[in-house]
């Protein structure tokens, strides 16, 4: 299948879910995904089957939570992996009124932004296997309850590429794909291999890229936004950790255009040997992570990467309940619905 005809087969879905209402979802769900959909959705959600547990595990409630909620994506591209599997990789924000609690999360009265980075594989005209990544942090900090440390990076609502194109993106996308696998193999050999410069850097990434991490990690712009708010702490901690790049893990890679997508889950493996990456212990603890990531190169560089991290995911594996010990914080606080008046005049 052509990446359009691969988009295509997501168009009844995403029509429904831009103005987002059960019934409408609830029967593109049908049509689109398989009945034996294979759903691997960010933590707490977990593994799903069928399209029906995706609406009623994390689609349902989250509209619940927001009752005039809009899908809103932001780049969708397709293509054919290097195994053969065809996949659709989107990235966008859910938005929405932030009227009801979502995972115990206090609603706002507020619109709220929340990203997700969700691939379909699409076998038959349907979708067989989805992965996704809720920026579930993104709503915490919003509602001013999130536990953990302060991250390093900005906080922003993240934005489309600044080209305006991700969603008619066409073209061989092979060149953009092999600079990519390039630059994170270059990434690995530091600091095995030697210090910073040993990952070359400049010759990947443009002067003025933006590197738009998961909530908890933040936003950095250049190298040294790059370095000091994502790259240092996170390899101070985790010096070995290994990519699907150096081939000891699987990613699903996709390259259209000047633009390169991976999901992988997962695709990295680490050990948190040293402090400084988000205030966790150095207790030698192996973990492996979710990242599900966008690429968008200008003139040959990388200008814009968007990821993110099943931060809470990470959370898990060394034995901390971000969500349980959010609930401890607000144990005082109100939580419950909020109504609005409809534009009430004094």
């Amino acid at each position: 299948m052509t990446p359009e005809q691969l988009k295509a087969c997501l168009t009844p879905y995403r029509t429904a879910a831009e103005t987002f209402e059960e019934a409408p979802v609830q029967a593109a769900l049908e049509t689109v995904f398989s009945a034996d959909l294979k759903t691997s959705l960010c933590h707490p959600f977990g593994d799903l089957t069928g399209p029906g547990a995706l609406y009623d595990t994390a689609l349902g409630p989250l509209y619940d939570a927001m009752p005039d909620l809009e899908r809103r994506d932001m780049i969708i591209m397709a293509g054919t992996t290097p195994q053969g599997q065809h996949w659709v990789g989107t990235m966008g924000n859910y938005m929405g009124t932030f009227l009801r609690p979502f995972l115990d999360i206090p609603p706002t009265g507020h619109l709220a932004h929340m990203r997700y980075h969700e691939f379909f594989r699409i076998e038959d005209g349907q979708v067989t296997e989805m992965q996704a990544i809720w920026d579930i942090p993104e709503l915490m900090m919003q509602a001013n309850a999130w536990p953990m440390a302060p991250q390093l990076g900005g906080f922003l609502c993240t934005p489309a590429p600044m080209t305006s194109d991700g969603l008619t993106l066409s073209g061989d996308g092979s060149d953009a794909l092999k600079h990519v696998i390039d630059m994170l193999t270059d990434l690995c050999r530091h600091p095995a291999q030697g210090g910073p410069e040993v990952m070359n850097l400049e010759k990947y990434w443009h002067p003025r890229f933006n590197w738009y991490g998961p909530c908890g990690i933040g936003t950095g712009r250049g190298v040294a936004g790059f370095r000091n708010w994502h790259q240092i702490p996170f390899l101070t901690a985790m010096p070995d950790r290994k990519l699907d790049a150096m081939g000891d893990l699987m990613s699903h890679w996709v390259g259209e255009g000047d633009y390169v997508c991976e999901t992988g889950w997962p695709n990295m493996r680490l050990t948190i040997t040293n402090d400084g990456w988000m205030g966790i212990a150095p207790a030698g603890q192996n973990i492996t992570m979710r990242s599900l990531d966008f690429w968008r190169l200008e003139d040959g560089l990388i200008r814009e990467n968007w990821v993110l991290v099943d931060l809470l995911d990470v959370y898990r594996q060394i034995g901390v309940d971000v969500l349980g010990r959010m609930r401890e914080f607000n144990k005082t606080r109100p939580t419950g619905p909020i109504t609005l008046p409809e534009g009430a005049f004094r």
